[in-house]
């Protein structure tokens, strides 16, 4: 029989069983659409987390007080007092692969202004700091060299912070306000950047001169951070390893001893995140691919039930010189067809699950060409695999037995 004959009888097969043809479908379109949708979900977290990421300085390398072997660099150093302006120094005059190097001092507390109040952090940077997190300024200007010097009251205030303690709308350049009920003179507001990846609010943040912070508030002599922007994204894992060596040697560390220090550039963060998000992605589009599982079995059922009810057919067919061939491909197209419309409808359907996940719950998604490709080709596989061993049965019936079957 030519193929399009066979198409042809596969075809008049699944229309005379519409509803258990739909039901036979139904594991193979949840199947794809789901693993449509994991896979969007997935690709659109690891991108989110890239973004958010980058978002605070693509080339940045920050430098954390003591070991941490559980992944991203620590924000504080708490009372590890490894890190000191000397380290901050040297690292400014002998790395030549950072471009930007700030010494990073932080704490918690009030800021007031009248009546209102509100928690918040501050850090103490010099001016390099805003070209290392890639943060403008939506008003007033940055302290300068002399400030950090001279330890001038002077902060900047994130968004969070001014709509909090500026409820009415007052432009706060200029203004004074308590930071601990020690008084700051507000000269800037920083860019709103809103929540990142992890919901950290960023701009719930206050600025000021690392000296002013360590003197007037934290009373330390010590570092919780340095931060530093190398000289491009290229030069960022590099600029790791030349930073690691000039603290080794500053802290006089053996060849034999670990580092009492940590260096992590953005993309080792990325890289971190993305990790877990990728394990994530794969354990739920597994589960996800046990739909697919289950429809095929769903597919090898119908067509044994299939082959059941048309034995004396197929025994007519052999009868009129069908070759066993012949009955093997019909019923491994109609088993195909099935396969492949299901296919089609849960590409649909997870393309639209996608576009609702989105939309409605907000959850970053990214549809790959190749999820819809490989699951495509996933429901061909599965209708060849589980329609071929009731088609291998079909082209082997005696054709008298089947013509005699009841």
């Amino acid at each position: 029989m030519r193929i399009l004959n066979l198409l042809k009888i596969a075809y008049k097969a699944i229309v005379l069983n519409k509803m258990r043809t739909l039901l036979t479908m139904l594991g193979i379109i949840i199947g794809v659409a789901s693993v449509i949708a994991m896979l969007a979900i997935g690709e659109g977290s690891k991108e989110s987390i890239r973004s958010t990421i980058s978002s605070m300085g693509s080339n940045m390398v920050t430098i954390s007080p003591g070991t941490d072997d559980r992944g991203p660099a620590r924000g504080s150093g708490g009372d590890v007092q490894t890190l000191t302006l000397d380290n901050y120094e040297t690292i400014k005059e002998k790395a030549d692969l950072l471009s930007y190097v700030t010494p990073v001092v932080n704490g918690g507390g009030q800021v007031i202004n009248g009546a209102s109040n509100w928690p918040s952090s501050i850090y103490g940077v010099n001016p390099d700091y805003l070209e290392i997190k890639a943060v403008g300024l939506q008003s007033g200007s940055m302290f300068t060299d002399a400030e950090v010097k001279s330890s001038s009251k002077v902060v900047l205030l994130g968004q969070t912070v001014v709509d909090n303690v500026f409820p009415d709308g007052q432009n706060p350049v200029g203004q004074m306000i308590r930071f601990d009920n020690i008084p700051f003179k507000v000269i800037g507001v920083l860019e709103e950047k809103g929540e990142n990846t992890f919901g950290q609010d960023q701009d719930d943040v206050v600025i000021a001169p690392y000296t002013t912070v360590q003197k007037r508030i934290l009373a330390i002599d010590y570092l919780n951070q340095i931060m530093a922007s190398a000289i491009s994204e290229d030069d960022a894992q590099e600029a790791v390893t030349q930073v690691s060596e000039i603290l080794r040697e500053e802290h006089k560390l053996l060849d034999t001893e670990e580092d009492d220090f940590s260096v992590r550039s953005m993309e080792e963060l990325i890289s971190t995140f993305s990790s877990t998000s990728e394990m994530l992605t794969v354990l739920l589009v597994a589960v996800a691919s046990i739909s697919l599982l289950i429809g095929g079995i769903g597919i090898m059922n119908i067509m044994y039930v299939s082959v059941k009810e048309r034995t004396k057919e197929i025994g007519l067919r052999m009868a009129v010189g069908g070759r066993g061939s012949d009955i093997l491909m019909q019923f491994l197209i109609e088993a195909i067809l099935i396969s492949i419309t299901g296919g089609l409808l849960g590409v649909l359907l997870g393309l639209g699950a996608t576009v609702f996940i989105e939309k409605f719950l907000l959850w970053p998604t990214s549809v790959a060409l190749y999820s819809i490709v490989v699951s495509f080709a996933v429901c061909a596989v599965t209708g060849i695999f589980f329609g071929w061993y009731p088609a291998k049965k079909a082209s082997a019936l005696d054709p008298i037995t089947a013509l005699r079957y009841e």
